[in-house]
């Protein structure tokens, strides 16, 4: 390491992350039920090529190879949510052992190479059972999220120390039940409100049974969070950013982190809003031990004629293979607001990362603008740890390239290439810049201040 990088603290958490339908594959075996996204992708036209997650990166079967990278990576951690579909196939009832099972042997090989597990409850598989009797809107389906969380906890809670609840509530509530861009595919902006505030409800009953049922346990939520950026200093600019930021980021830290949803945000959907319940404001704020931030980019914002935000492209901008602006400057800024405006938890970088067009060549794959894209977010958050901000660690986005959602296998985020006709993997050069990186982090002291 150059003597100009930064220095993290010994117990800085270095890790890399997954998500069940991403990677699993193995869709139809050992009992497991029908999830949100195996009928989203057999749907016609809503998949890029018609991928689908069937075999994905067959993770399932070959966890121990993808361990040992983890290992050979040095990591010290390692996220991954676990399929609910897979545990209970109808989404509430019966039990399926054997995808306990799973689980339970991915959490031994973690442990056994020394990697602590970060278990991920729900990251957007949905049961389809529980879809076809309202899904998200419905409160029924928080009852059977903490009827899930008590299964899995009850089998895994002895050797998991650390459980992030939600993966990314405005996903599952905007793009799945509002735009349609993702599974379940509704396009109801009154089922997304209502989505978004059982979500937070889920999350605070998982909390209350984690702390009841794994005492020592540290339980934290993961909300993706988008700086926004007026497009000019003009009032109209500034006041649209501003209410942007309201119904995309607030609408979801407010009632976690202050018990209470955004005024700006209310203004827009607060007639939208299910009955909330006399002690719904207070599980969803329920005290967190971690935050967990996902940071892809920023949004510039203008108003429209009418004063709505517009989010516009930037201009002249670096942008990765999702169209997606590099900005790693916004990532420093997002940090330092939070620690001005929220008592905060500490804070992880639960997912950072950018797909490119990578090509293997002569067995190898060179994927310098990734490298250099984790280079300089993990710089940015060496400096908001300089700056006072209570980070604890940094998971990149993703270790394998994967099933990228409606996007199919055409995007690849992966610090790990995946050779998708024969499931081989190759590990590329920012999986070896990664790997370099964390050994020198675990070979120095970072100077107390």
């Amino acid at each position: 390491m150059s003597t100009d990088a930064p220095l993290f603290p010994t117990d800085f958490a270095w890790g890399a992350a997954t998500a069940a339908y991403q990677v699993e594959g193995a869709v139809s075996e050992d009992g497991r039920g029908e999830s949100i996204w195996d009928r989203f992708t057999a749907t016609p036209g809503k998949i890029l090529n018609g991928d689908d997650g069937g075999v994905a990166c067959d993770f399932y079967h070959r966890y121990p190879e993808d361990v040992r990278l983890m290992r050979d990576l040095g990591l010290d951690a390692y996220r991954f949510s676990i399929a609910w579909p897979r545990v209970l196939p109808e989404g509430r009832g019966r039990v399926n052992e054997a995808g306990l099972d799973f689980y339970d042997r991915l959490v031994d090989e973690l442990l056994a190479n020394g990697i602590e597990p970060f278990a991920t409850l729900y990251h957007w598989d949905l049961p389809q059972a529980l879809e076809e009797r309202g899904g998200w809107p419905e409160r029924e389906t928080v009852e059977a999220f903490a009827e899930y969380a008590e299964v899995v906890v009850a089998r895994l809670g002895d050797r998991v120390r650390r459980w992030i609840t939600q993966n990314e509530p405005w996903v599952i509530a905007w793009l799945g039940y509002a735009t349609g861009q993702d599974a379940p595919g509704r396009t109801s902006e009154p089922d997304a409100v209502a989505a978004g505030h059982h979500v937070l409800l889920a999350h605070g009953r998982a909390l209350e049974i984690l702390r009841r049922d794994v005492p020592g346990a540290e339980v934290g939520i993961t909300i993706d969070l988008v700086p926004m950026h007026p497009l000019s200093s003009s009032e109209a600019d500034v006041d649209a950013a501003r209410r942007e930021d309201a119904t995309r980021n607030r609408w979801f830290l407010d009632p976690v982190l202050l018990g209470e949803y955004p005024t700006e945000g209310l203004e827009r959907f607060g007639h939208m809003l299910p009955e909330i319940g006399v002690d719904d404001m207070a599980a969803i704020s329920a005290p967190i031990d971690f935050l967990g931030i996902n940071y892809y980019r920023r949004h510039i914002v203008r108003a429209d004629p009418s004063g709505h935000p517009l989010v516009v492209e930037p201009a002249d901008a670096e942008l990765t293979g999702m169209g997606w602006e590099v900005y790693p400057d916004a990532l420093h800024e997002l940090l330092c607001r939070l620690r001005d405006e929220y008592d905060l938890p500490p804070l992880y970088i639960t997912e950072n990362g950018a797909a490119f067009p990578d090509n293997r060549t002569n067995g190898t794959v060179d994927d310098p603008q990734r490298a250099s894209y984790i280079e300089r977010h993990v710089d940015a958050v060496a400096r908001a740890l300089d700056d006072g901000v209570p980070l604890a660690g940094y998971f990149v986005w993703s270790l394998l390239d994967n099933f990228e959602w409606s996007r199919g296998y055409s995007q690849r985020f992966g610090i790990v290439y995946v050779d998708f006709e024969t499931l081989e993997r190759v590990p590329k050069a920012s999986y070896a810049w990664y790997r370099d990186f964390i050994a020198a982090q675990h070979g120095a002291r970072r100077p107390e201040v």
